[in-house]
């Protein structure tokens, strides 16, 4: 199990990095442009994805921060994609930490509402990267609304190397 969701922490790098690429070929206008979404543009839900990750990253750690799921982390595109690729890089590192054991135990913390909850670590880390292909799709559907082609993302495409 532990080397099916270390393959995911790779992909999810990857996946991420293309996508940014892709957006970085965005004019400004383009990319903050306010767009039918959840969180109202590409940069809206790439920030998102950033407050997902820092909310459960922390939780897989001990801690579990009260973070607005719609608070602006990076204003600034620039400083959202190098936020992006240390935590890429976090999370690549925290899943080479991990072993079955840790796989096999839990994960205590508090839900945004203060509620205390369990989960069995392998099953949140299961959502946690469902998070990631959930947002990066929608990320990827609001790119195909404008000039720069969306890249493919496809697991496949990533094993396949």
């Amino acid at each position: 199990m532990l080397a099916h969701f270390r393959r995911f922490a790779a992909y999810n790098k990857w996946a991420n990095y293309r996508l940014y690429d892709a957006c970085d070929q965005l004019s400004v206008d383009e990319y903050f442009a306010e767009r039918p979404a959840f969180f109202g543009s590409i940069h809206g839900v790439l920030n998102h994805m950033m407050v997902g990750d820092k909310i459960w990253t922390s939780r897989l750690h001990g801690t579990s921060p009260v973070i607005a799921l719609n608070a602006e982390l990076y204003a600034e595109r620039t400083a959202l994609r190098d936020a992006r690729w240390k935590m890429d890089d976090d999370i690549v590192a925290y899943m080479a930490g991990l072993s079955e054991e840790d796989m096999a135990g839990d994960v205590t913390y508090k839900t945004t509402s203060g509620d205390p909850f369990t989960m069995e670590r392998a099953v949140l880390l299961q959502h946690f990267f469902n998070h990631h292909a959930h947002h990066r799709g929608q990320a990827h559907d609001l790119l195909s609304q404008t000039s720069v082609e969306p890249p493919v993302l496809d697991l496949l495409y990533y094993i396949r190397g």
